[in-house]
């Protein structure tokens, strides 16, 4: 047979494998990991989404937390496993678009994984601590100049979009704070709220509840538009800090080399459960908008991310010590 058949026919029955696997799979329980601590953002969003895969292909989708590291342990993790679609990750920009620019990784985010389907984008907010006596970005920004060695901020680790979104505003308002990095966005939240930090930039995914319980201040969100749960909150550039714009967005990733007729089964079936209305409302409720990508696009806006990110770093001579 000729060459050129030969490289046809090899093609063909690749092809034929990948369709048979997709048809059969999952054919044994699937880990979703997660690169934050239980109770946070990402955790929240993974169990939903875990919830709904088990109902349609009746088959175990065990979240795994791998908390640390800007998110990093849970995808080097997933870059390593096996290429048939059983080890999933439910990533953020912390680890896809700007832990490459400031860590030593042991993978490459571009290569190793493959992106499947984005979920949802939401804001980052600049919360406080109610006992700190401001109410609206001016204020604190006023407060923080006069007390400058008064304010710590906290994060969900060293280069997480909490991390960034705060020295963006350090450096856009002329302030100091302190940078405490935690495991995970709860942790962090919970010493906001014992008064350990004064402030905090977290996702509306795992601040809005603590929002609307009124445990914490709310000033302003980082992001153009107003977020629709948070409709009285200015965004950072209303309050007058233009310029100054972070979201934390959320995807699910497999490992590079898995067939392709996996992940585009697993992209509709992710595609049809954002779609179902109760789904859409706990993601609503997070302040976050649903996203309506296809496989090709989310690798193009993350790859576009992740050029973004590493200007903004550069800009802001943000580094990890």
């Amino acid at each position: 047979m000729p060459s050129f058949l030969k490289l046809c026919a090899g093609f063909a029955l690749a092809l034929a494998a990948g369709a048979a696997a997709a048809q059969t799979w999952p054919a044994k329980p699937v880990r979703i990991m997660v690169g934050a601590s239980p109770g946070g953002g990402t955790d929240i969003i993974a169990r939903l989404l875990g919830e709904k895969l088990a109902e349609t292909f009746k088959q175990q989708f065990v979240v795994e937390n791998r908390p640390g590291a800007s998110n990093t342990i849970a995808a080097d993790v997933t870059a390593r496993a096996a290429t048939d679609g059983t080890t999933l990750l439910l990533a953020t920009n912390t680890a896809q678009a700007i832990a490459p620019h400031l860590l030593k990784l042991g993978y490459d985010p571009l290569k190793d994984l493959a992106p499947v389907s984005l979920i949802i984008v939401v804001p980052n907010v600049i919360v406080m601590n109610n006992a700190v006596p401001a109410g609206s970005v001016r204020e604190l920004v006023t407060l923080m100049k006069a007390r400058p060695d008064s304010f710590s901020f906290g994060s969900s680790g060293t280069g997480s979009t909490q991390h960034l979104a705060g020295e963006a505003f350090k450096l856009a308002t002329g302030t100091v704070a302190t940078h405490v990095p935690y495991k995970g966005s709860s942790q962090a939240l919970a010493d906001l709220i014992g008064g350990q930090i004064q402030l905090n930039f977290d996702t509306t995914s795992s601040a809005m509840s603590f929002i609307k319980s009124g445990k914490v201040k709310v000033l302003a969100v980082m992001t153009p538009k107003r977020s629709a749960e948070l409709p009285d909150v200015p965004t950072l550039a209303e309050a007058g800090y233009p310029g100054v714009e972070m979201s934390t967005w959320y995807g699910m990733y497999t490992t590079a080399g898995t067939p392709k007729p996996i992940i585009e089964r697993l992209h509709a079936e992710l595609a049809r459960i954002v779609k179902l209305p109760d789904v859409q409302a706990r993601l609503a409720a997070l302040g976050g908008e649903i996203a309506a990508l296809t496989t090709d696009q989310f690798a193009a806006f993350a790859r576009a991310e992740h050029e973004r990110a590493g200007k903004l770093i550069r800009d802001a001579k943000v580094k990890v010590d």
